[in-house]
């Protein structure tokens, strides 16, 4: 199942991705159920409901696509450094300098969140915040999507918390995150969290084989795969629930591969007018320009 949260003729829907992505089907839903994208249906879901019957079918070509979780109701949690190439990199960049022992190798997933205001969905334009950054970068990323309410969570139950996935581009300013030595200030920006385009449920993806390519201006800067995850799935989710309660709908950013703006020598950071394209095997493209 793919759910998508869309526009049409100025109302918010969310419905069902055909397997060709060619059509939507909309859930007939209330307009406050709407406004919670596939959040209104991952919590009928997790509540043992029947889930509303399907509208007719609409084209996809002719909806504009929203972030499938538009309006968060709790933190986007994510993982930071989980990646070694992407460790390397970052350890010996101006950043890996004034994290000083922070930029080693992490013993334990290092968590952080995104506030809820940063989403957005494809195609939006990622605001370029001149007047705040000056060193924007990208980072691609697979996205866990919990399914089911839960506390102290061990490994070999993780994967059955899980709803699906979809694809995050972890947009940061560097220098941000240099002058205040931590990681949120400059995750969190509006517009910093391209969200989709949709959610795929856990069934139509195999997360510890999933490929991640991330373009910029069509030439490609990241290539890796979720096999070379420092902290598996099943390890980020007993860490992140072992003293905070994960509830339907919350998201778990991964980490990201090397390959982003701040690893090159001379760092190539991102500026108005440039186009990022985040893909995943198995879900789809994230498109977004930088405005």
């Amino acid at each position: 199942m793919k759910l998508a949260a869309f526009q049409f003729q100025a109302k918010r829907y969310v419905g069902v991705v055909s397997a060709d992505l060619t059509t939507v089907s909309p859930y007939q839903l209330s307009e406050d159920q709407a406004d919670l994208g596939a959040l209104a249906i991952i919590e009928m879901m997790a509540d043992g409901k029947d889930l509303p019957p399907l509208g007719q079918a609409l084209q996809l070509s002719e909806v504009c696509l929203l972030a499938p979780i538009p309006k968060p109701r709790r933190n986007i949690f994510c993982v930071g450094k989980n990646y070694l190439d992407h460790v390397k990199e970052i350890k010996d960049s101006k950043l890996g300098d004034a994290q000083g022992a922070m930029a080693n190798l992490p013993k334990h997933p290092v968590i952080f969140s995104k506030v809820p205001e940063s989403v957005i969905g494809t195609k939006a334009g990622i605001d370029s915040h001149p007047q705040v950054t000056q060193e924007m970068d990208y980072e691609a990323e697979l996205a866990v999507v919990i399914a089911k309410k839960g506390k102290g969570i061990k490994k070999e139950d993780a994967l059955r918390h899980v709803w699906g996935y979809t694809i995050i581009n972890d947009v940061s300013a560097r220098d941000l995150q240099a002058k205040h030595v931590q990681f949120h200030l400059g995750k969190s920006l509006d517009t910093f969290c391209p969200m989709g385009p949709w959610l795929v449920s856990a069934d139509e993806l195999d997360s510890s084989h999933a490929s991640i390519q991330c373009w910029v201006n069509g030439e490609l800067r990241q290539s890796g795969t979720t096999e070379q995850l420092i902290f598996d799935i099943p390890t980020i989710i007993e860490a992140l629930s072992a003293g905070i309660t994960l509830y339907p709908g919350d998201v778990i950013a991964t980490g990201t591969p090397s390959g982003v703006g701040m690893g090159f020598k001379p760092p190539r950071f991102l500026k108005k007018g440039d186009t990022v394209k985040i893909e995943i095997a198995g879900i789809g493209v994230l498109e977004n320009p930088i405005i």
